[in-house]
């Protein structure tokens, strides 16, 4: 993968499409990734207004979306027998993992997974 690239977490993508500034500006120019599990927590938000919904289709059509598979399984069912995560944030951290590509993201959490290089956005 390319030094350019990112996996960014839902977090960041919600901070992004409510206008923070700082993350638009370090994610400018490079090729950004999510997880499917990104893409259904933003459209699948249950308080979700219709208006936002073309915006966001827009911006993940933006995006590089990474979908499940054989690999990505396999490094969540380690991480959640290695680690006190969360499924969500397991196959988020697999999808890093798997694509060998920094993950962005509020959640200190992902910061006690050994093998993720993890970028920690404080807000």
């Amino acid at each position: 993968m390319s030094g350019n690239s990112l996996l960014i977490d839902t977090n960041i993508a919600l901070y992004l499409l409510n206008g923070d500034t700082t993350i638009a500006e370090l994610l400018n120019g490079r090729d950004i990734h999510i997880s499917f599990i990104t893409e259904l927590e933003l459209l699948g938000f249950q308080d979700i207004k219709k208006e936002d919904i073309p915006f966001i289709k827009d911006f993940l059509n933006s995006c590089i979306i990474v979908d499940l598979n054989q690999s990505i399984k396999r490094i969540t069912i380690n991480l959640k027998q290695s680690y006190k995560i969360k499924l969500p944030d397991a196959i988020i951290a697999a999808t890093s993992v798997y694509m060998n590509l920094p993950l962005i993201s509020a959640d200190k959490d992902f910061g006690q997974i050994d093998d993720l290089k993890f970028i920690r956005y404080e807000v």
